[in-house]
């Protein structure tokens, strides 16, 4: 399964960097993309999509599922 976040926020490599360690750290994720210039991320893997909107927002980002 692969979903695709929103993350808003992100400012330079270091944001980028922990917004993908954020996400790499929610149970279920297998691989973790993070596109600061677009805005984006891309998780597969099983993890619930509100857990990994939630490991963004605890590292001060604002994230939302895109549809």
């Amino acid at each position: 399964m692969t979903t695709e976040l929103t993350v808003t926020g992100m400012t330079c490599g270091h944001c980028e960097k922990a917004v993908r360690e954020a996400l790499q750290n929610v149970p279920g994720v297998q691989t973790v993309q993070v596109d600061r210039a677009a805005g984006h991320a891309t998780v597969t893997g099983d993890a619930d999509p509100q857990a990994l909107v939630h490991a963004v927002t605890e590292e001060g980002y604002a994230a939302q599922v895109r549809a």
